[in-house]
């Protein structure tokens, strides 16, 4: 009873707060205690509720021009799914399985400040913890999410015998039972999942296991030892030595940790991520994103998990600005610290002479806005990745078949100029929005022991990543990419510079686009037939310098299709860490490149 009295009570109190403040633009301060919302009530499952409801209350009594900063005491909130809210939210590179339940929904709010207080959000369930939508100027400081039951379970290999399999431990916060086959199943509250892939990592370091890659895993036929082990006599992996802790997964992800849609200006300082089933942080068509000792990262060096998050750290789609990363610590997670991109539409059909069907391509990123009248646009040949001396500009676009934007598959654009006879449909082509590409700048951050590339910069404007210690990246440290044949992520690099940067024993495992320490590696499948250049575009335009190499392999540098590539004064030290074991014995490798400066 006394709780159910914390919202009015809390209601009143804001209204009188309100009523007493000038007509004129406020700044207001609301401790959420005051309205019921306090920290460390693990039992108390309708905080979940009651946080939503504060928040939309405190959201109507603003008014325009009022500045708001909401602030939270120090402690854990309890967030639990099947108390959120629903929303049907499309999330770029995501799996599109609807609705989400967000833990705390904030859209359109402006001129807002959340002092967390070194508040964590721990969340029960599958949800989505966070997500701000349609704001601006919008800062969120000093708090940490992350979940009671994550869906990556870990164990630790007990024993490893050839004839007999693997014997592991499950680690003790891991609730499980065993399915029909006898194989193990993972649960937390509302899911239960069957693994059947996991990354190996080393006891000692938490760094990935040389040459583990992506693991696969069979735990068919499980026999209990009791103790929380179990004998896995399929799963075979001789590289797994006693001691090693593998997480194993799968490759679900249906929502971030963090979900920034449509927003101007927005600031996240020393917010941590410690798990999500999804990326830790994933933006779209947001306009300037600032990321200052922003961090995907283990709870601390006594923290028993060996994992962060599900896929990548940070990730931006069709976002424009600047967007900056300064002072993170990315680590653990199963895919990259930052990987920057717009999205390429397929052309599907040519409806006349200034209109095209447009179709999303990847399972994982539709259902969204893609672009808007006023905006630029060009277009690529799939096959060459060739870029069309040709760009146009948006006079209309709607969704193709539907009146809501929300789960289009496609659009009907209509241009502004007469399209050139050669641009067909067929899916042939790509379609790029240039005006949705941010600049970039990604700055004394660290990136460790994380699975697959640490960054991906795919915009035409000016990208700086400087000042960074990439250290056991565990596939390609840096990648510059463009794809309008599988993941389709836009677009071109125009103008980059790498300085300063430490690369320490990236390379420990081969992934997709892993062909040496720095990788410029746009996917083309027609690559003899190619008339231009995908990146660059004249002399200088990528430039890698002043950056220091650790290595036990060979290749430190491998481009494809580039126009003005300089790689000079960086310095190189060979260890003797790992055996070397790339495919590419080359240093260097360039293939159809031109005004290159190379030093080696």
């Amino acid at each position: 009873m006394i709780r159910r009295s914390f919202l009015p009570c809390g209601a009143l109190l804001l209204c009188l707060l309100f009523l007493a403040l000038p007509l004129q633009a406020r700044k207001v301060t609301i401790r959420l205690s005051e309205m019921g919302i306090r920290p460390n009530q693990a039992d108390d499952r309708s905080l979940t509720s009651r946080l939503d409801s504060a928040l939309r209350l405190i959201k109507h009594q603003l008014a325009p021009g009022d500045r708001v900063v909401l602030r939270l005491e120090r402690g854990t909130y309890h967030l639990f799914s099947d108390q959120a809210r629903p929303h049907e939210l499309y999330i770029s590179n995501h799996d599109q399985n609807q609705p989400k339940h967000v833990g705390i929904y904030l859209s359109n709010w402006h001129d807002l400040t959340i002092e967390g207080n070194g508040a964590e959000l721990r969340c029960h369930g599958r949800m989505l913890p966070l997500a701000l939508i349609g704001s601006s100027r919008c800062h969120i400081k000093d708090l940490s999410i992350d979940f009671a039951d994550p869906q990556i379970a870990q164990v630790q290999v007990v024993k490893n015998s050839p004839e007999a399999g693997i014997t592991f431990e499950v680690a003790p916060w891991v609730d499980y039972r065993l399915g029909a086959d006898s194989s193990l199943v993972t649960r937390g509250e509302g899911w239960e999942l069957r693994p059947q892939a996991g990354m190996a990592f080393e006891r000692d370091t938490k760094r990935i296991v040389y040459r583990t890659a992506d693991l696969s895993i069979n735990t068919r036929g499980l026999h209990d030892l009791g103790g929380r082990q179990f004998l896995a006599p399929h799963w075979r992996d001789a590289r797994l030595v006693p001691g090693t802790v593998v997480c194993l997964r799968t490759y679900e992800r249906p929502a971030p940790g963090i979900f920034l849609a449509e927003n101007t200006d927005t600031r996240l300082s020393r917010v941590k991520v410690h798990y999500a089933e999804g990326m830790g942080l994933l933006a779209q068509r947001c306009t300037n994103i600032t990321l200052q000792r922003f961090g995907v990262c283990l709870r601390g060096d006594d923290d028993p998990r060996y994992f962060t998050t599900q896929a990548d750290a940070t990730h931006f789609s069709q976002c424009r600005g600047l967007i900056l990363s300064r002072g993170g610590l990315y680590e653990n997670m199963m895919d990259d610290a930052i990987n920057v991109h717009g999205i390429y539409l397929r052309v599907a059909e040519r409806l006349d002479d200034h209109t095209l069907r447009c179709t999303f391509g990847h399972n994982q990123a539709w259902g969204f806005a893609w672009g808007e009248a006023g905006d630029t646009v060009s277009f690529v040949q799939a096959a060459t990745m060739d870029e069309l001396p040709h760009t146009n500009v948006i006079a209309s676009i709607h969704p193709d078949g539907q009146d809501s934007l929300a789960g289009c598959k496609g659009f009907v654009i209509m241009l502004r100029d007469t399209l050139p006879d050669s641009l067909q449909g067929g899916n042939r082509y790509g379609i790029e929005n240039l005006s949705w590409t941010p600049a970039i700048k990604f700055a004394r951050n660290i990136v460790r022991n994380n699975r697959a590339r640490g960054a991906l910069f795919s915009s035409p404007r000016c990208t700086i990543c400087e000042d960074n210690l990439f250290d056991h990246t565990s596939g390609t440290a840096i990648l510059l990419c463009g794809d309008c044949n599988g993941w389709f992520e836009s677009g071109a690099v125009r103008d980059l510079v790498i300085r300063r940067n430490t690369f320490v024993n990236a390379l420990t495992s081969l992934y997709q686009f892993t062909n040496a320490v720095i990788s410029i590696y746009p996917e083309v499948p027609q690559l003899a037939a190619q008339q231009r250049y995908f990146h660059g575009g004249r002399a200088g335009a990528i430039r890698i310098e002043h950056n220091s190499f650790s290595t036990f392999d060979t290749p430190l540098l491998f481009a494809r299709s580039v126009c003005g590539l300089v790689f000079r004064k960086n310095l190189v030290r060979h260890n003797t860490d790992y055996q070397p074991f790339h495919p590419n014995h080359e240093v260097i490798k360039l293939e159809h490149c031109t005004l290159t400066d190379i030093e080696e």
